[in-house]
């Protein structure tokens, strides 16, 4: 059975990740135990879990506020996916079974499809869900746990990034097959690892090049 802690903190991370508590929300003890029928304890236990995973910044004198992310929050996020999804990817490519290549190769085709009917959101999810696949056999829970929760942040800090890189969805997907069949010809694990990686790198230098090639607002605060 699950403890109050468990589902108070599993409340809270579901609700911060499904936009409920947007960035900057005040996460009030009082209120969250009248909703939920959970006693304080729980809740601060929770709240001092979320964040030290980075969701929550706890500030004195105001209280629990959920995270605000920027860009370059994205861009440290990603990096750091880079390094620890590239080396979860290379410990988990000999693992992988036949069914999971399988499944890895259908979402690509996927992928593929959102792009076609232009739909960022879905195509964001089965590229999370086709790098997590990949990470999953790693036989390290602790980094596949890694992965989840860097990829789970990277979904809220922006949904999907490669429709702000003109030309990075479809090379993407190259990407991945590029992947995929070096873990199917058995490609020696730094191979792996340095393909994966470098494949996270190329959305951050794609995004930033984009983003600073943006218009700035007059006022220069900004891109318009």
């Amino acid at each position: 059975m699950q403890s109050k802690a468990e589902r108070s903190f599993r409340i809270l991370k579901e609700r911060i990740m499904d936009g409920t508590y947007g960035p900057g929300h005040r996460l009030v003890i009082d209120q969250l135990v009248r909703e939920y029928g959970i006693s304080s304890v729980p809740w601060r236990e929770s709240l001092r879990r979320l964040e030290a995973e980075g969701w929550v910044e706890i500030v004195p004198n105001v209280g629990a506020l959920v995270r605000t992310f920027d860009t370059d929050a994205w861009q440290q996020g990603l990096s750091l996916l880079a390094r620890i999804g590239g080396y979860a990817t290379a410990l988990s490519a000999p693992r992988l079974t036949e069914g999971d290549l399988e499944r890895a190769h259908g979402l690509n085709r996927q992928m593929g499809e959102a792009l076609g009917a232009f739909d960022p959101a879905r195509f964001g999810r089965l590229n999370r869900e086709f790098h997590e696949l990949l990470a999953s056999r790693a036989g390290d829970e602790r980094l596949v746990t890694m992965v989840h929760n860097e990829w789970a942040r990277l979904e809220v800090i922006r949904k999907s990034a490669f429709w702000y890189a003109p030309g990075r969805a479809e090379a993407a997907l190259a990407e991945h097959d590029e992947i995929l069949a070096l873990i199917e010809s058995a490609a020696e694990p730094d191979a792996i690892e340095t393909a994966a990686r470098q494949h996270e790198l190329r959305t951050v230098e794609a995004v930033t090049r984009y983003e600073a090639e943006l218009p700035r607002d007059p006022n220069g605060t900004g891109h318009r």
